[in-house]
């Protein structure tokens, strides 16, 4: 390109997004061969066994009861007040830390990671995740002018590095004063790795002793948009509880979806939820946040935000959600059973899943490895370490075709 209007900090960006660069692929290849002849595991939504997307029934039945003005009407900058007192509880359940707690209605999971990169982020500084992450962190950092820098995410026991999260940490913050941290857990896209309570304890010892020097600011974001497909409501949430109590130089902030817990992903409707032992960081960051709504994208949808407060206070129809999202629950754990049994026979290497939409696989050449994988009808999502399998999507009698030919794919071409 020899002439752009573009200014200096936007000219030369676009977006090449693999994930719907691959969905695209399993779209052609099913237009040719048959739907039935295609095993698509690709992108991140809940298909049933008939590989149709799943619009909960319950969720249904509360949207379509609501009133057009409702729909219609506009919502307030911050979110419905109701909507954003049941939002904290379908985060936290039973397991409130003791802290100033506040939300504000977000753009889905990703608006609410825009926000926390851009206000507790300084121009120029880097924003810290895993080595094994959902590429558009990238992408959204990128956009607001910071860089993205990862730890390992695994040690040799395939359990959470903490040494390796720590050394980043105080490599980060002896260069810049504020840090936000990108922790998606539990559920975690894209390997379905959960922290468990000790890893947790341990993070929290690292952040405090960071934590220490005054002149450094803490932002810990919790990326919880899996949380409702990681296992038993409280159990899954227990880590939340020790949020409570953190010097006031550390901000947590969880991301709330209602994406993947609703099935409502074309709503576009999230949360961010601060939580502080400081009040006043709790005041500025209702402030701060709402006028960053204002100049993004003014307000969140209505109607979703509605829903989901009437859904809280109707305590058979959410009783009633409760029990058909477990099915669904249940169905992605056997899907992924069904992948890990025979992954083991295949002898392919795949990192350790907990539960979630996704599970993953190291491999040196990703690109090559999917491309080998289309000779045999197969997608799936490559990525800087690996390749991601999405069995939220891939019904249990195709699953089993995935393994071996993966297994066969890496030993091909990752010599």
């Amino acid at each position: 390109m020899s002439y752009s209007m573009a200014a200096s900090h936007s000219r030369g960006k676009f977006a090449t997004d693999k994930i719907f660069g691959a969905v695209a692929a399993a779209n052609a290849a099913k237009a040719k061969v048959g739907k039935e002849n295609v095993v698509d595991a690709t992108i991140g939504v809940l298909l049933d066994e008939n590989e149709t997307l799943v619009c909960l029934s319950t969720v249904e039945k509360a949207f379509r009861a609501l009133p057009m003005n409702e729909i219609c009407a506009y919502a307030p900058i911050e979110g419905l007040p109701d909507y954003l007192d049941a939002v904290i509880g379908e985060a936290f359940a039973n397991n409130k830390p003791d802290a100033y707690i506040k939300a504000i209605a977000t753009s889905g999971g990703s608006g609410a990671i825009h926000h926390t990169i851009y206000n507790y982020s300084e121009f120029g500084d880097t924003v810290l995740t895993s080595d094994w992450f959902w590429g558009p962190y990238r992408v959204l950092a990128d956009a607001l002018m910071r860089k993205l820098d990862t730890y390992t995410l695994f040690d040799e026991k395939k359990k959470f590095n903490v040494q390796s999260f720590e050394t980043k940490v105080n490599e980060l913050l002896a260069k810049q004063n504020s840090l936000v941290i990108l922790l998606n857990t539990p559920a975690h896209n894209p390997t379905g790795y959960s922290l468990d309570n000790n890893e947790w304890d341990q993070v929290l010892a690292a952040l405090k002793t960071s934590a220490k020097n005054p002149d450094k600011k803490i932002t810990l974001f919790v990326d919880i948009a899996y949380i409702d497909y990681a296992g038993e409501k409280n159990a899954s949430r227990s880590f939340l509880g020790k949020m409570g109590g953190l010097p006031e130089n550390i901000l947590v902030v969880v991301g709330y979806s209602m994406s993947k817990a609703y099935t409502v992903y074309g709503q576009r409707t999230g949360a961010m939820i601060g939580i502080s032992s400081n009040q006043d960081v709790m005041t500025e960051f209702v402030n701060i946040n709402q006028y960053l709504n204002r100049a993004t994208w003014s307000n969140i949808n209505r109607g979703a935000q509605r829903m989901l407060a009437n859904m809280a206070k109707d305590k058979n129809l959410y009783a009633e959600l409760v029990q058909e999202r477990d099915k669904y629950y249940k169905l992605i754990q056997e899907r992924a059973a069904v992948f890990t049994a025979e992954a083991k026979t295949a002898n392919l290497n795949m990192l350790p899943f907990i539960a979630g939409f996704f599970l993953s696989m190291p491999a040196k050449n990703p690109d090559a490895v999917c491309n080998k994988l289309h000779e045999d009808n197969i997608f799936a999502v490559p990525l800087a370490k690996g390749v991601r399998v999405a069995v939220c999507a891939v019904p249990v009698a195709k699953i089993r075709k995935i393994p071996g030919k993966m297994a066969a794919a890496i030993a091909a071409v990752d010599q």
